[in-house]
């Protein structure tokens, strides 16, 4: 059975996600204009530039906080293990087309924080919620697939969380911290924030993101600068490889172009979300005078998760060569393995250990109020609060489970979550036209804050 769902998740991610999310994102930057080159710098001004300022409008937390929450789901062990992940399935190659499904995934992500915005409501609390499952409903007037896709969702989370915890637990056994001792931590101070609802997740990780991000770059930035030498020949791998087979040895498998681009796509997409629709659910909940102004957070995501972070770690693992080291199911000891070289066992593996365990934990917190929300959505509060509980079981089974089998799991149901979503993004791509129109010809707006 098993074997059957890694070939029909290996076909789904050859062919038909792939040219979902490569051609919606093509499809919504010839709409837009190509806005995230054209309005790089204002986008830059408008995001990096105004981190501590305040917002006004309607909404229940701050665009940074909906921002930092929606990075503490990106920002994850996708982005530390998931390029090695990447790299140890499709060789250096895969990181180039990581590169290409962030660029166009820009606009995508800035869609559906407009379409979030645009409809979202406010629930039995008082808060705002939203995310592809109201806009597929109310916006495409599809309330069939905007069930499907909150159903894909609600199933993704579990093998989501499993794989981000079987990262922390590799990362954490390097220096000899047993499994459940690792599961049972995690369990305990994950289930304190998310049951302290979206304002307690959003005060975290305005804190905790910027934070842990900080550290997790300094660290690899001193490692790629004493092994800078090595660094043409990491770009001349992952240039390469993107467009003709790798030859295995070491660890490494070798890989076919396919079995590249795949690799590149999928970790790609599940670094920042693009396409998935996701991170609306905490955008949904900001504060802010206009969609289109919210969406641009959504660009400051990509570039900080998978243009700056994600790139950092594939040239870590490149330039200490310790990438062909190790095979799949042991990709996530890679960075801490890298780390090792430069500030030994100890030192080195346990800040490793400790940044996996911030963004890790960060990543879960997120991510359980993701599940929630589309429990909620199709069952009621009362639900949720179950699968709330179901979600933190899963910690247990990431640390019990290998990693390469959780990883086809989580494909699996990755797949039907952008398939959906893209479907009701496409189908809207007037209106969100017409909303980021109305932003930048709009004088008063572009120039207010």
């Amino acid at each position: 059975m098993f074997n059957l769902l890694e070939s029909i998740t290996n076909w789904l991610w050859t062919y038909p996600v792939l040219i979902v999310l490569v051609g919606g994102g093509i499809i919504m930057t010839i709409t837009l204009r190509f806005f995230q080159f054209t309005k790089f710098p204002f986008i830059l001004k408008q995001t990096f530039g105004k981190i501590l300022s305040k917002s006004s409008g309607d909404g229940t937390i701050s665009p940074f906080q909906a921002a930092t929450s929606a990075l503490a789901s990106t920002i994850g062990a996708s982005n530390i293990v998931g390029v090695p992940i990447a790299i140890a399935t499709g060789g250096p190659g895969a990181v180039f087309w990581m590169w290409l499904i962030a660029l166009f995934g820009c606009s995508l992500k800035y869609s559906e924080i407009i379409l979030g915005i645009k409809y979202r409501i406010k629930n039995e609390d008082g808060e705002y919620v939203g995310g592809p499952m109201y806009y597929i409903r109310d916006g495409a007037k599809l309330p069939w697939l905007g069930t499907l896709f909150a159903f894909f969702l609600m199933i993704e989370i579990a093998p989501s969380i499993a794989t981000q915890t079987a990262s922390f637990v590799q990362s954490a056994s390097t220096i000899n911290i047993a499994p459940i001792v690792s599961g049972a931590f995690l369990i305990l101070f994950v289930g304190f924030i998310v049951y302290g609802g979206i304002k307690r997740i959003g005060k975290i990780s305005e804190k905790l993101v910027p934070i842990m991000a900080s550290i997790y770059m300094i660290m690899v930035l001193i490692v790629i600068i004493i092994n800078i030498d090595q660094l043409p020949r990491a770009f001349a791998l992952i240039f390469e490889g993107a467009f003709t087979a790798q030859a295995g040895f070491g660890g490494f498998a070798g890989a076919a172009v396919v079995q590249t681009i795949k690799a590149g796509a999928a970790r790609g997409a599940y670094s920042n979300e693009a396409g998935m629709g996701t991170s609306t659910i905490a955008h949904s909940a900001a504060i802010t005078d206009h969609p289109a102004r919210q969406g641009l957070w959504g660009i400051f995501e990509v570039i900080v998760s998978t243009l700056m972070i994600c790139s950092l770690s594939a040239l870590l693992v490149l330039t200490t060569d310790v990438w062909h080291k190790f095979g799949a199911s042991e990709a996530a000891a890679m960075p801490s393995a890298a780390i090792q070289t430069t500030f030994g066992n100890a030192f080195g593996g346990g800040i490793i250990t400790l940044c996996m365990l911030m963004f890790v934990f960060s990543t879960i917190v997120v991510i359980i109020f993701y599940g929630e929300k589309q429990a909620e959505y199709l069952f009621g509060s009362k639900f949720s609060k179950i699968m709330r509980v179901i979600y933190l079981l899963f910690i247990i089974v990431g640390s019990t489970m290998d990693l390469s089998k959780i990883i086809v799991l989580l494909d699996f149901t990755l797949a039907g979550v952008i398939a959906t979503n893209m479907i009701g993004v496409l189908l809207l791509r007037k209106e969100v036209k017409e909303e980021s129109d109305s932003f930048f010809n709009n004088k008063e707006l572009i120039g207010n804050k």
